[in-house]
């Protein structure tokens, strides 16, 4: 019997079988595609996912550099650019890597995890039983696991399979189009980097630029190919033929108003042409054994780059909860709150995009709202408001009010104990829960529970707080209270003790 299998060896379905393989869980991966996806994807890591993956040990060996994140000082949202050097907590993080190196990070790492990966396996067909579920694959395998993720992507075979409801709102209108480009060393602009357009002016790197034509985005990534993309609000669109290089270059004549000379990359290049907007957010997350996690539970529009985001954070915070039912100390109805936690910051995600594909539209009447938005955006707290909420660091899951810590992610904290000073990012990459004190009185209390919640004595910097419980994925379950509430909280989130 598999603990737990995992449809999907995408990030997110590989971060959670890294998570479970923390927890003590042996996870299989099954894989549809016999190899690793060349086709390029996510241009980069954007959040509060950032910290996270720091948390984990893994953000250094992305970013190849050993010291910790720093937050980004500048980004963009529905094509304005948003000065985070106004901030005083500045909460936006950006990792820029592909998805296919943040892919090969994951495997290699769940590899070292002992997780069981395998590839060019694709599933036909489940059924529940009470007490787990059994998957068909198209080779006639039949697997039997106690739980089933699906993290098989938006067009998910296990939620389809579930019978799992995918509500939500297609948007026919516009056409996108995205290609790796070489571009002359006559039309970069040396000093911002920017793509300069003779007739139109400079247009910035990493940002989106609208015009009264259409939305462009020029991306030129150190030691690859640059990508170059459009956004178009045509009359009408087809997608029957294939993308060239041809359609991009008159879609970029047509949104800046003068042609550019574009040219295909040495080697493979990314030639891709979306037509729509797809929203849409899954009826429920979970079917008795069956579960959904990234993509397969929500999908929106791109702007922005929420995607990893969401998806990493929904695996973090399923991890250890699916991990904690299966090895069985789980209180009442924790897995339950995987999707009362995460459908609410799906649904700001939605809110999120949905706002800035409409400041990206057409019309003067649109032309009219961005000229209030960007009044709007030179004063800090509108600024702070919008960093926050892209980042994802305005998540506050439901935890008492009393208590101004609870819900929120883990600060940035520093501990001084016996091994000096050190990083709540070193301490959490067993994904085991922290109870960190920095009286020494709160040991006692958490004794009961110490197979499954590791104490870390000593003074905390970069708190107001003198004690911390910190779940696996790195959110607080208390800071503040008596020895009952302390009691009550490790009860709630790991169950009596054993």
């Amino acid at each position: 019997m598999i603990d737990v299998l995992i449809v999907g060896a995408g990030p997110n379905g590989l971060m959670l079988a890294c998570e479970l393989a923390l927890a003590g869980v042996h996870p299989v991966v099954l894989e549809r595609q016999p190899t690793p996806g060349g086709e390029p994807r996510a241009n980069g890591l954007v959040g509060q996912v950032v910290r996270l993956l720091d948390r984990r040990g893994l953000y250094a060996r992305l970013s190849g550099d050993g010291a910790p994140p720093s937050p980004q000082p500048a980004f963009t949202f529905g094509a304005f650019p948003l000065d985070l050097t106004m901030l005083a907590d500045n909460p936006h993080y950006v990792l820029g890597v592909p998805q296919a190196q943040l892919e090969a990070t994951l495997a290699a790492r769940a590899a070292e995890l002992g997780v069981d990966l395998r590839r060019g396996h694709e599933v036909v067909h489940l059924r529940q039983r009470p007490d787990a579920v059994e998957v068909d694959l198209a080779d006639g395998t039949r697997l039997t696991a106690l739980f089933l993720v699906g993290a098989d992507g938006g067009r998910s075979v296990v939620r389809r399979i579930a019978g799992i409801e995918f509500p939500g709102v297609t948007n026919d209108r516009s056409v996108s189009r995205t290609a790796t480009v070489t571009v002359p060393a006559s039309f970069l602009d040396p000093e911002t980097g920017g793509l300069l357009a003779p007739g139109y002016g400079i247009v910035p790197p990493f940002q989106h630029t609208r015009t009264p034509r259409g939305l462009i985005a020029w991306a030129p990534f150190p030691g690859r190919p640059a990508l170059v993309s459009t956004t178009e609000w045509p009359d009408a669109a087809s997608d029957e033929t294939p993308m060239t290089l041809a359609e991009l270059r008159a879609s970029v004549a047509r949104v800046l108003g003068v042609d550019l000379p574009l040219g295909a990359p040495d080697g493979p290049g990314l030639l891709r042409r979306l037509t729509g907007r797809n929203t849409r957010i899954a009826a429920r997350y979970r079917a008795a054994r069956v579960l959904l996690v990234g993509d397969a539970a929500h999908v929106h529009p791109a702007i922005g780059g929420p995607g990893l985001n969401l998806g990493l954070q929904d695996a973090a915070n399923l991890g250890w909860k699916l991990a904690a039912t299966v090895r069985g100390w789980a209180p009442p109805g924790l897995l339950d709150t995987y999707e009362t936690e995460r459908r609410p910051v799906a649904e700001r995600v939605v809110m999120s995009t949905q706002a800035q594909s409409a400041l990206i539209g057409p019309g003067e009447e649109i032309t009219g709202l961005r000229a209030l938005f960007a009044e709007l955006l030179r004063k800090p707290e509108v600024t702070g408001h919008v960093a926050a909420l892209m980042s994802g660091a305005d998540v506050r899951y439901p935890a008492d009010p009393a208590d101004p810590l609870a819900g929120r992610s883990a600060p940035d904290l520093i501990v001084h104990g016996d091994r000096g000073a050190v990083r709540l990012a070193e301490l959490t990459r067993t994904a085991r829960p922290l109870l960190l004190d920095s009286t020494g009185t709160w040991a006692a209390v958490a004794a009961p529970w110490r197979d499954r919640v590791d104490v870390v004595t000593g003074p905390l910097e970069g708190t107001p707080a003198t004690a911390l419980l910190v779940r696996p994925d790195c959110f607080v379950a208390w800071s503040a209270g008596d020895a009952d509430t302390l009691r009550a909280a490790l009860t709630r989130h790991f169950g009596r003790p054993l």
